[in-house]
């Protein structure tokens, strides 16, 4: 648990941080964003691709607590934000990530727990990769539509997934949803011949991480171990 804020503290290796953008802050997900968020995605319509049905302010609390306390699987991480305006401090919509490091092998009950809380769990034909895999999703509510909000959004979380080591994304899309294949294509994702439960897979690179700047020589004043 932490101990500043009483949070439990995700099992898992990547812990969501806030994260920028040109107009929006993704925050980590938190237990009191459950009220607004109820309203946020309480339009039917915007599970017509997704599944499901709105949530109300308890269920969604009670699934958020879930997620918070993270994947009971140390292999595996669960990155959650919710989009929050610039302009006017409104929540807007969520990003999320599960991260899988490859090669490792993954409790059934991890996975049907992340099936739960609405977090996919990478399978046998996900492919391998030099470094940890990110199963991506994305939902902006009704009002914000057609603002670019959730490419804004899935691109910053893309960007701060590739600068902690992630090294392919992924997102399963339905094969109608254009407006979800172009955020994926925006984020440099690519359809596959792959299916599942009815939605082509989506895959491609994490962004790279920023390129080092060549530290000082230690013989001008800096010694090796200085914090520079």
């Amino acid at each position: 648990m932490d101990e500043a804020t009483g949070a439990p503290t995700p099992m898992s290796g990547f812990t969501p941080e806030p994260i920028p953008t040109a107009r929006l802050i993704l925050l980590p997900l938190a237990v009191e964003h459950a009220r607004e968020m109820a309203a946020v995605l309480a339009d039917p319509a915007l599970h017509t691709f997704i599944g499901g049905e709105p949530a109300a302010p308890a269920a969604l609390r009670a699934r958020y607590e879930r997620l918070v306390a993270g994947s009971p699987d140390p292999a595996e991480s669960w990155c959650n934000w919710v989009i929050q305006l610039r302009d006017d401090g409104r929540l807007a919509g969520f990003v999320q990530a599960t991260v899988t490091e490859p090669h490792q092998t993954v409790a059934d009950t991890a996975t049907a727990g992340a099936r739960v809380v609405g977090h996919r769990h990478l399978d046998e034909a996900t492919p391998a990769a030099a470094g940890p895999v990110a199963e991506i999703a994305w939902v902006v509510g009704t009002p914000w539509h057609g603002r670019g909000f959730a490419t804004e959004a899935a691109r910053g979380m893309a960007g701060w997934l590739g600068r902690r080591g992630v090294r392919t994304l992924m997102a399963h899309i339905h094969p109608d949803h254009r407006a979800s294949a172009a955020v994926a294509a925006a984020c440099g994702l690519a359809p596959t011949d792959v299916w599942q439960d009815g939605e082509v897979r989506w895959t491609g690179p994490a962004a790279p991480p920023p390129r080092l700047a060549r530290l000082p020589r230690v013989d001008q004043g800096v010694r090796a171990g200085d914090d520079v």
